[in-house]
């Protein structure tokens, strides 16, 4: 894992290839009944995932 700081002293993850995702929760869209809802990483652990971020193209605004 890569943890680098930015300007204001926040940190931000840069996830590598084939190193765990750490754990987290998060709102998700889940189009078979067309609702948001809280998951977190911890509910899916065993499982495959493919995790993908791309804020900007999918919001509802």
């Amino acid at each position: 894992m890569d943890y680098r700081g930015n300007q204001e002293g926040d940190q931000f993850f840069c996830a590598q290839t084939s190193n765990p995702a750490p754990l987290f929760s998060a709102e998700a869209f889940f189009n078979a009944d067309k609702s948001i809802k809280n998951i977190s990483l911890n509910q899916l652990r065993g499982k495959w995932v493919i995790l993908f971020f791309y804020g900007s193209d999918f919001t509802f605004v």
